[in-house]
């Protein structure tokens, strides 16, 4: 159950903008007005008022305080990448050293710190909210507060969380409901970091406003955190509470806290009765699925219908203005005719400018190509050497620094030839170079094993093909060691009719059928093509993912 999501907490905050926009600008933008009333009345039609808000008004301050609403809006909705990139854009807006900004400001840090938590982004979240804080006004403080609370919970600083709520507590408040969160959030964080902490009393304490003050949301809190509190001492308590929290997060809507609430009751119910919460479960965690992936295609698609929409005006303003220059040309024709040699010389001049146009169009793409190529190679030579680099360190107890260092400078040297078209020649016997690098992938949770990498196998195979052939194994040992979370990975090579053939398998996710390809597995087709040989990806599988590779030997 996600504390810093409730209700009574984001509306301090959803409105601090609002409050900071009426005192910059004498004249209300109209359709933020309009934005704000769907906003409060939890209407669907806000964000797209909000947007059309960001792209027509000329005042910076309106326009910050419609990406930190759409942000919110975003947050609420799971699009949490997009809520990140309305923040930012509110931010980028906003003059800190205006005094009528600051609000906003305070408000569009919260929702990039809301969103980090969701992400499990903890120690960014962290950094975010005391950037929040440090233009908060005195009621948005203790919000900003508790959330940061709630990420030093999260990083499992106890004592710091504690801390926190602990002031918050000791601040005179005549809000019950506010009062009740901070109390419930300070127990379990006191509890989390001392097992043997009696948080009952403060938890039923907290539990009791909620009750008399009819919160909802907060109640649904209580029952999470006291289900929490009595799983291990009294599992028929901890059952209890978790109920509680199921009907009561069903009658909020919050799928969010439903799945929470059916994963304690799988866990603390009798066996005859998992079934039934699992299978609950699995068709919920779809929806919720399902409704996200709507709604970021929405916010997509209302983002693209604005862009076009300028675009289109920005033609047609063009247009206009090419016709009102055809209009002029005609007339002065008419009236001077004596000057169509000039006319004439005017039209050359601007087809010869056409012209070196068009040329430089050409350079340009020439350019970019050879960036792409450029980028290709930063990629497979720096970026997953560097990744390999890291997987290494990340996974010896014992790391030897003199051979890191020769490690990164190797790479350093690498880097400075990233232009050449060559391949890099090595004293070292290939199938050891593979070897190495293969193993450097391995970890106490992933294990991989390699079949048939002989030394005879590579006599005949040339230079190039080495090189490519390298870039190739390595771009697949990071795509598994980044989005697999394979246990088993299994290497197998061999020679049949002079060519040379390579199976990967793993055990991971898989890929699924319709998963467009990432730039270094494109780029893995890419050489595979050029050292003549074939690819085919078996993503149709119970589980993992198979990858068979062929080429010519010579």
């Amino acid at each position: 159950m996600k504390i810093y999501r409730l209700l009574p907490i984001l509306f301090i905050c959803l409105f601090a903008c609002k409050k900071q926009k009426v005192t910059s600008h004498p004249q209300e933008d109209i359709n933020l007005k309009k934005a704000e009333q769907l906003f409060a009345n939890q209407n669907d039609s806000a964000f797209y008022y909000f947007n059309i808000a960001a792209t027509t008004s000329k005042d910076s301050l309106t326009i910050a305080t419609s990406y930190s609403f759409m942000a919110q809006i975003q947050n609420s909705a799971g699009d949490f990448f997009g809520a990140q990139e309305s923040a930012t854009r509110s931010l980028k807006l906003i003059n800190i050293k205006n005094p009528k900004h600051a609000t906003c400001w305070a408000s569009s840090y919260n929702e990039l710190g809301r969103s980090s938590l969701d992400l499990k982004q903890y120690q960014l979240a962290f950094s975010y909210f005391n950037m929040a804080l440090k233009h908060a006004d005195d009621d948005a403080r203790p919000v900003i507060l508790s959330n940061k609370a709630m990420a030093l919970q999260k990083l499992k600083q106890y004592p710091q969380s504690a801390k926190i709520y602990n002031e918050l507590l000791l601040q005179k408040t005549k809000n019950s409901t506010q009062y009740a969160r901070f109390l419930s959030n300070a127990a379990k964080t006191m509890w989390m970091g001392n097992a043997g902490y009696d948080a009952a009393p403060l938890l039923l304490k907290a539990l009791n406003i909620r009750i008399k003050n009819k919160d909802d949301w907060g109640l649904n809190a209580s029952y999470a955190h006291l289900a929490d509190y009595y799983t291990s001492s009294r599992p028929d308590s901890a059952l209890l509470y978790a109920k509680n929290m199921y009907q009561i997060a069903q009658k909020l809507n919050s799928a969010d806290d439903q799945l929470e609430a059916l994963q304690k009751l799988i866990s603390l119910s009798p066996s005859a009765a998992v079934k039934k919460y699992f299978e609950s479960y699995q068709r919920l965690s779809d929806s919720l699925q399902t409704a996200r992936n709507a709604a970021k295609n929405q916010f997509a698609i209302v983002r693209y219908e604005s862009e076009k929409s300028k675009a289109d005006n920005l033609i047609l303003q063009k247009e206009n203005t090419e016709k009102r220059y055809q209009i002029i040309k005609r007339d002065v024709i008419l009236v001077l005719g004596i000057l169509s040699f000039i006319a004439i010389s005017v039209i050359a001049f601007l087809w010869f400018k056409k012209r070196q146009q068009k040329m430089e169009l050409e350079k340009q793409h020439a350019v970019q190509e050879n960036q792409l190529k450029t980028s290709k190679k930063v990629h497979d030579v720096v970026a997953n050497g560097l990744y390999r680099i890291m997987s290494e360190m990340e996974n010896q107890p014992d790391i030897d620094r003199e051979l890191i260092i020769d490690k990164i400078e190797n790479l350093y040297e690498k880097s400075r030839d990233i232009s050449y078209d060559k391949p890099e020649l090595h004293q070292q016997q290939f199938n050891e170079k593979l070897s190495v690098l293969l193993t450097s992938f391995a970890t106490s949770k992933t294990k991989v094993i390699i079949v048939g990498n002989k030394a005879a196998l590579w006599e005949n195979v040339n230079a190039k093909t080495q090189f490519e052939l390298e870039h190739i194994l390595q771009e697949l040992m990071v795509n598994m060691k980044k989005h697999s979370e394979a246990g088993t990975v299994v290497i197998k090579f061999e020679e049949e009719e002079n060519n040379i053939l390579i199976s990967y398998t793993d055990n991971g996710i898989g890929i699924a059928d319709d998963k467009n390809f990432n730039n270094g597995l494109n780029n893995t087709v890419s050489r595979i093509d050029t050292i003549g040989g074939t690819v085919n990806f078996e993503t149709k599988l119970e589980k993992g993912l198979k990858v068979h590779i062929s080429f010519p030997v010579a």
